[in-house]
């Protein structure tokens, strides 16, 4: 006598697909006008391992298994780990570099959005520096002018206790 928690165990969690010689019993009895139960049953096979071979054959006929939806993937495994030693290495690279790094080593043809997709799906983000304007002499002297006359700044007031030099423009 087995317990229900054995066959539990025996019927429960994923597994490989059913071979072609499986489904063909699960149409046969369809067909033969047995319930999604009673084939279960018959072939200890789950309900909704039944329900779904049914379902898929009603439309297309066929048990066989289809092609996956969408477009393989571009970068194979190989690819993806030199892209990211690539980048890891020296992170100021730009995309094109890197595309034409990845051709030269590895032979795959990518374009720099490629690659800058593949680095996004791996966590690098890439992100434009912000600019900066260069302050020159002359700049400065401005700038502190401007915040002198507007503000009342003076260096002793935000450095009462660090020793201030002389600043002379």
């Amino acid at each position: 006598m087995q317990t229900a928690s054995t066959n539990i165990g025996e019927r429960m969690g994923r597994s490989q697909e059913l071979s072609d010689s499986k489904r063909g019993p699960v149409i046969g009895g369809h067909l033969g006008n047995k319930s999604i139960r009673d084939i279960s049953w018959l072939l200890n096979i789950p309900r909704s391992t039944v329900s779904g071979i049914i379902t898929k054959w009603k439309p297309l006929g066929t048990t066989a298994t289809q092609p996956p939806s969408g477009r393989p993937r571009h970068m194979t495994g190989r690819g993806q780990r030199m892209l990211k030693r690539t980048v890891r290495r020296s992170r100021q690279l730009s995309a094109e570099s890197i595309a034409k790094d990845l051709q030269t080593w590895c032979g795959l043809q990518m374009s720099p959005t490629t690659v800058r997709r593949e680095l996004h799906g791996m966590g690098f983000h890439v992100r434009a520096a912000a600019s900066k304007p260069s302050i020159t002499k002359c700049n400065a002297k401005r700038r502190m002018s401007w915040r002198k006359a507007c503000c009342h700044w003076t260096l002793e007031r935000y450095l009462p206790d660090c020793i201030v030099p002389s600043v002379t423009f």
